[in-house]
């Protein structure tokens, strides 16, 4: 059974099958041996062939001890923090007792004239000791990549909490204005939102696709519809490979709303709004382009959305990600890019 400290299945020692952990166990390693070789020489005289000895060997070692880590980090996840830690310095250990033994039967004057048990015991130390040290640090920042996760995760939830309500009253603002004029749409509205709300609750327990946006867009859609009529008119260019692309949830809908309430909503013939959602390369690009009164300012609504909508792309996918605004003359349009592949 696994320990309690194991969170998501992720185990503290990284991949070692990686080529980057390997890289910096490789070089930190030889930066141990340089100043061992540094501390042992005569700074006129620098001692080559003990650097280079003992190179060949400490990199054999880490390389040899890299490579069984890889084959069985799968059992030792399974284990408790504890046991994973003992085994994985029995194993080091144990690599390091037996590279020791067949270097002194091939090579006796590593020695130097001394005991080879005392040599042999002397490397099982510092094997020990260094990958102490090593595993430790490989613990702590898996405790830091956790607890960077929660806090981001955290901040979304705020970030998407503030978002919802502002979401929620403008569309119950819809409802209302039909009670009175056309009951029948308000209570087709009422269970169009009730379908929007259950399919936005069912997204918080799953990574969300472009295609669960676009849903959210449309039920949107439909319950505006309904208030604005003719008035509203939605052209959609979309690019059918980027459907299941990961996108953060309320990422679209809420540029869909804000071309509603700030641009279609306050042009008595109402107009088009132009959403165009493909694939870039590796981005995920979405434009959103309505029409807009003439000389309209930017809401404090519609502030909030898009500082929303920046601050969430930033956290999620740092400097992978960008929004852009550009109003022109009669017409407002956004642009938002993100890379799915570099989520932080």
């Amino acid at each position: 059974m696994a320990g309690p400290d194991r969170v998501a299945g992720e185990f503290f020692i990284p991949d070692l099958c990686a080529p980057r952990p390997v890289f910096v166990m490789v070089l930190l390693a030889e930066l141990l041996v340089i100043v061992y070789t540094l501390a042992s020489s005569i700074l006129p005289r620098f001692n080559w062939d003990l650097l280079a000895t003992c190179s060949l060997f400490t990199q054999w070692v880490v390389l040899l001890s890299a490579a069984l880590l890889c084959q069985l980090r799968g059992p030792f996840s399974r284990l408790s923090l504890p046991l994973a830690a003992g085994a994985s310095l029995a194993l080091v250990a144990a690599v390091t007792a037996l590279s020791s033994y067949v270097a002194l039967r091939l090579y006796p004057q590593l020695t130097r004239g001394g005991d080879g048990h005392w040599w042999l015991l002397r490397n099982l130390l510092v094997a020990v000791v260094l990958s102490g040290i090593t595993l430790r640090y490989f613990y702590l920042q898996r405790q830091l990549r956790l607890q960077e996760k929660l806090e981001l995760q955290t901040r979304l939830d705020g970030l998407r909490s503030r978002i919802r309500p502002h979401f929620l009253f403008n569309t119950l603002n819809s409802i209302a204005s039909l009670i009175m004029s056309r009951p029948e749409a308000a209570e087709q509205a009422v269970e169009d939102l009730a379908e929007l709300f259950r399919a936005s609750l069912q997204e918080g327990r799953r990574p969300t696709t472009v295609a669960d946006e676009l849903r959210l867009c449309q039920l949107y859609l439909g319950i505006e519809q309904l208030r604005l009529g003719d008035r509203l008119e939605v052209e959609w260019q979309v690019d059918p490979a980027v459907r299941d692309e990961p996108m953060p949830s309320l990422i679209l809908q809420p540029l869909v709303e804000n071309a509603v309430y700030h641009g279609i909503a306050r042009l008595p013939q109402g107009g088009t709004i132009r959403v165009a959602v493909g694939l870039e390369g590796s981005e995920v690009r979405v434009t959103v382009d309505n029409p807009v009164p003439p000389q309209g300012r930017q809401s404090e609504g519609n502030r909030m959305a898009l500082s929303n909508i920046g601050q969430r792309l930033q956290a999620i996918y740092g400097t992978h990600a960008r929004l852009e605004v550009t109003p022109g003359s009669g017409r407002y349009r956004v642009e938002l890019g993100y890379q799915p592949g570099f989520a932080l």
